[in-house]
């Protein structure tokens, strides 16, 4: 058997194991993190003299899975830290091991094909490997940098949110104007994804660590880690809805492949964070028992709408008929020849007798007739084919080819 096909036959697999494994634990990380968020926001005062004697200040009741569940939360030290202690931190490195596995092995290892679009960049797959890797090492310095500078004083999380919100948004735009959207979309989100998981790293269980260190020991807690890891936890849980956004991108051409690609992803990933915030602050106001902040999720909700709006496809301009003519009726049978011919153009390059990717080849008329749904899938659905749109398709092509889809099978005059 050819190596090129056992090599692609092994990545593909690799392709599948990672991406399972990637959302298993991605499940796992942001399933955690989600309630300790919510735990935080809903504990109450516990009412029992013995529980504020030993330390006590927040406790909760739950019932799940037929049993009855009582965390509680100590403001300090406990009178005695167990052996048993468990730590929340390999479903965070789970996840940015084989979601970094999966980048390589899809985008870093056909660079060519995945990270460039000659038409928005010029350059070689070394240069973006080497750019891409920027990215994720880079926004981890530059934002660590203005937790650790900006984070002071009464309105010191205030401006923290306001620059890293900046850094985002120049992060977003620079990704859309070096890589191919697609790959634009998936590296702003890995580049949070990766400050989501360094925060873990470096800065929340290190300082754990020393927490239950000192403890151990009996010396006095500084108070300074408690203090930085809930900030970079708080920033963790409002990344997360626009770092899932990103990695789910890639399923929809028409987000990514838009002329102003950075603004839809920025605009996303804020509806996002502002549905978050909704959330987490509805926690906290079922414990006070007052009204929940309905206007967060109106916010997010209002800039999805506005988004789809402004992403809806233009109707396509009606041509005027010749004088003295007839109408002009389109038929699958009028428009098949000019499908064909698109289709010999910009996609039987990657799908013909001799390289049939993915198992499709659209060399011959009946096989364009074959795999007619996914080409109107692939190519006028998700604008996903051809893949960064290497061979120039038009839209005006890709609406003739959903127009001969939805005429096929009709009546023909």
């Amino acid at each position: 058997m050819d190596f090129s096909l056992i090599l692609a036959y092994a990545l593909d697999w690799a392709n599948l194991l990672l991406r399972w494994a990637h959302v298993i634990t991605a499940i796992a990380w942001v399933g955690s993190s989600f309630y300790f968020v919510w735990l935080d926001n809903t504990l109450t005062k516990p009412q029992d003299p013995a529980l504020l004697d030993k330390g006590v200040g927040g406790e909760l009741w739950a019932v799940h899975g037929g049993g009855f569940y009582n965390p509680q939360k100590y403001l300090g030290a406990p009178p005695k830290l167990p052996e048993n202690l468990h730590w929340f931190y390999w479903e965070s490195y789970s996840t940015w091991l084989t979601g970094f596995a999966l980048f390589t092995v899809l985008y870093l290892f056909n660079a060519g094909t995945f990270l460039i679009d000659q038409s928005v960049h010029h350059w070689s797959p070394l240069a973006a490997i080497h750019a891409a890797l920027g990215f994720l090492a880079g926004f981890w310095l530059i934002y660590d940098l203005i937790c650790r500078t900006l984070g002071r004083g009464p309105n010191g999380d205030k401006i923290v949110g306001a620059a890293i919100f900046i850094v985002v948004v120049f992060a977003s735009w620079l990704a859309c104007q070096l890589f191919a959207g697609r790959a634009a979309f998936l590296l702003v989100g890995a580049m949070m994804a990766t400050a989501m998981s360094a925060n873990v790293f470096f800065w929340i269980i290190p300082g754990q660590r020393k927490v239950v260190a000192a403890m151990r020991a009996g010396e006095p807690v500084d108070p300074v880690h408690g203090q930085r890891g809930k900030q970079r936890s708080v920033h963790n849980t409002y990344f997360t809805l626009p770092v899932l956004f990103a990695m789910l991108s890639n399923h929809y051409g028409w987000a990514y492949s838009h002329a102003h690609n950075w603004l839809v992803l920025v605009l996303i990933m804020l509806a996002g964070a502002l549905i978050r915030q909704f959330f987490v602050a509805r926690h906290k106001t079922e414990v006070a028992g007052t009204r929940a902040p309905w206007g967060w999720a109106a916010a997010g909700v209002a800039v999805l709408l506005g988004v789809a709006i402004w992403l809806a496809p233009k109707p396509a301009p009606v041509s005027a008929a010749p004088a003295g003519a007839g109408p002009v009726v389109e038929t699958a049978a009028s428009l098949r020849p000019q499908v064909e011919a698109i289709v010999a153009q910009r996609c039987a390059l990657c799908h013909n007798a001799n390289l049939a990717n993915k198992g499709v080849a659209l060399h011959t008329p009946e096989l364009v007739t074959q795999h007619a749904q996914a080409i109107y899938q692939q190519v006028v659905v998700l604008k996903a084919m051809p893949m960064n749109n290497a061979t120039q398709i038009t839209d005006a092509e890709r609406d003739l080819i959903g127009r001969w889809f939805k005429l096929q099978g009709q009546p023909q005059p």
